[in-house]
């Protein structure tokens, strides 16, 4: 395998970074504001496969309209998302989060592990929560973010959640 060595530097750094293109990374402040708002992970209880996933993307990455996708509308949710939780700009944040989540349910179903995807509709129908994969996809953990963890959590209790951001 080959690996970038993001995740590394980052717990090396102790801070996040922000990748603007290949030939240019630096770190990056959060807003600080520790409000109902919150980043939180689940645990899929599977554990996160990474070679099954890539082949699946790369079969994927061979029709032309998955590649538009990607390229139109996965890149710009997930660029839009990143700039307006950088900024602390929770309405477009939370915007492009919905828009990241649905394109993802709709285009990486077999990415998403188990038991996830009543949840993730869940989450779009209701707009009270967004899920995110994390890594390749299909077990580990998924990310979610939310405007008032108070009032979700509970929903999560059989995927040991755990906070990792509050705003």
């Amino acid at each position: 395998g080959k690996s970038s060595g993001i995740d590394p530097t980052i717990c090396y750094l102790g801070l996040p970074l922000l990748i603007q293109s290949k030939d240019e990374l630096g770190t990056v402040s959060l807003p600080v504001n520790a409000g109902k708002g919150a980043v939180f992970l689940l645990n899929s209880g599977a554990p996160g496969e990474t070679q099954p996933m890539v082949a699946i993307f790369m079969e994927k990455l061979k029709e032309e309209g998955f590649r538009k996708m990607l390229k139109n509308q996965f890149v710009k949710y997930n660029d839009a998302c990143i700039q307006a939780f950088v900024k602390g700009d929770r309405g477009p944040l939370f915007t492009n989060l919905k828009k990241l989540s649905a394109l993802v349910l709709d285009n990486f179903d077999p990415m998403i592990p188990n038991g996830f995807h009543k949840l993730w509709k869940e989450g779009l129908e209701t707009e009270d929560y967004f899920l995110k994969l994390c890594g390749s996809g299909g077990g580990g953990f998924v990310m979610g973010f939310t405007r008032d963890y108070e009032s979700i959590k509970e929903k999560f209790q059989g995927y040991a959640p755990e906070v990792v951001y509050r705003f």
